[in-house]
Parts: C-alpha cells; sequence; structure tokens
C-alpha cells in the first residue's frame, strides 16, 4: 500500500514533465532534420541554422527578431520604472485605499489578451493615432505594467524604512535616497520585474497584431504567418535559440542567486 501511495504521485510528476517538455524535445531534433517541411526523420544537418536569417524568408526573421528585442526592451524597461514610482506611491497610501488600488491592478493580469488588444485598438482609433511601432510600444507597456507592479510590490512592502528616514536626515535628497537606498533594496523585484516583462512582451501575439499595421510584424507574428504553409525548418531551429537562451539566462540567474546565498 505505501508503495502504490508513493507511486501514484511520482507516476503523475512523470506525466506532467512529459507533457510539457516532450513537444520541446521533438522540436529540438526536428530542428537539425535535413528534410524541409515534413516530420520524417531524414539526416542530421545544420542548415537550418546556417540558413535562418537567409533568402527571403530569413530577412523577414531577421526584421521581425529585432523588432520583438527592440519593442521588448523599451517595453520592459518603461514598465518597470513606472512600477517602482508607482509601488512607492502606493506604500504610502491608506490600507483600504492601497487594497482598492492593488485589485484593480490585478485586473489586468486576469483579463484575456483578446480583450486588452481590441481596447487599445479602439482608444488609439478615437484618438486618431495611426497604427505602428509607436501603438506598438504603448500597447505592450500597458500590457506590463500590471505584471512589474506585481512583481516590485512584495519588495516594496519589505522595506525598512527607517534606512530611508535616516538618509534623509543626514542629509540626502530624496532622489539620492531612491537611488542609493531604495534602489538596492528592491533589486530582486526589479530585476524579476525586467524578466517577466521582456518575456511577456516577446511572447505576445493577439495585442500586438490587434495595433499594428501590415507594414510592422513582430515574431510571434511572423512564425503564425510561417505556420500557416506547413511546418517550416527554420521555425523549429528559431525557437531551439530562443529556448537555449531562455534556459542560459535561467543558469545565469540561479548562479547569482547561490553565490549570494553562499556571501550571506
Amino acid at each position: 500500500m505505501r508503495h502504490i501511495k508513493r507511486f501514484i504521485p511520482n507516476a503523475y510528476l512523470f506525466l506532467v514533465l512529459v507533457f510539457i517538455y516532450l513537444p520541446i524535445a521533438i522540436l529540438i531534433i526536428y530542428s537539425f532534420n535535413s528534410l524541409p517541411k515534413s516530420y520524417i526523420w531524414g539526416s542530421f544537418t545544420l542548415d537550418n541554422y546556417k540558413s535562418l536569417f537567409q533568402g527571403s524568408d530569413g530577412s523577414g526573421i531577421l526584421d521581425s527578431l529585432l523588432m520583438t528585442l527592440k519593442v521588448a526592451a523599451i517595453a520592459s524597461f518603461a514598465s518597470t520604472v513606472f512600477a517602482v514610482f508607482a509601488s512607492l506611491g502606493i506604500s504610502y497610501l491608506g490600507k483600504k485605499l492601497a487594497g482598492i488600488i492593488m485589485n484593480l491592478t490585478y485586473i489586468p493580469n486576469v483579463m484575456p489578451d483578446l480583450v486588452t488588444g481590441i481596447s487599445f485598438m479602439l482608444l488609439f482609433a478615437f484618438l486618431g493615432v495611426r497604427k505602428g511601432e509607436f501603438t506598438l510600444i504603448m500597447a505592450h507597456i500597458a500590457l506590463c505594467v500590471p505584471f512589474a507592479i506585481l512583481s516590485i510590490s512584495p519588495k516594496i512592502k519589505q522595506l525598512d524604512r527607517s534606512l530611508a528616514e535616516a538618509a534623509m536626515d543626514l542629509g540626502a535628497t530624496r532622489m539620492q535616497t531612491l537611488r542609493l537606498v531604495i534602489i538596492p533594496q528592491i533589486m530582486p523585484g526589479i530585476l524579476s520585474s525586467l524578466m517577466l516583462t521582456f518575456t511577456l512582451s516577446v511572447d505576445d501575439y493577439l495585442i500586438s497584431n490587434f495595433n499594428v499595421d501590415s507594414s510592422i510584424q513582430t515574431l510571434p507574428m511572423m512564425i503564425y504567418s510561417m505556420a500557416k504553409l506547413g511546418v517550416n525548418p527554420k521555425m523549429n531551429a528559431l525557437t531551439t535559440l530562443i529556448f537555449a537562451v531562455v534556459l542560459i539566462l535561467m543558469a545565469l540567474s540561479n548562479l547569482s542567486s547561490i553565490k549570494r546565498k553562499i556571501k550571506e
């Protein structure tokens, strides 16, 4: 009976991991397939990676990748800066009012992207703003701000306010107190906010699709258009590289946290 009780949770965990990682493993394997647009294995090749940014579709992939990284970098930085000041302001409000504002902040986190995308499309149309790179960036910043606040506000609550008050008593200005006292204390929250919002922006398809014209394509939009024509080996190679970059960033983040714990 004990063996059965141990087996069921372990088997369940194993099936969950297989369900999550088996498609990724298949994608990585077939990124090295020599047969184009096929799930039949031909032979091992690196041509899919060598020709990733070559040809007509390769230049499109490169342009969409650069646009996606540009938008994600701007959106993650701007939303994190806004979230720092917003979280600081909320922390000085009364408990009841702060709770109401935080609940309002949580609503966009659970709202479907379809609703958010259409809402911003109608807003820009009402304001007479032409769709383009500007509307894309603004929509992504608005998408990321609630998640940035969610990442930073717990660290703000853990702040030792006596340190900030002591710094100001010793002659530090508010900006100096923010830069030299507050920011170092909430840096883990800022870093997690940057990583989370950058990932959200890179991954977004619906909001981008509703708030940009046909002259601009983000990477998810490009991959979706490529998928309509069938399986493209370049698509497998590109997503494999993205997965590898994410793994490297996670490893570096874990190593830095382990080193920090050892020093403490």
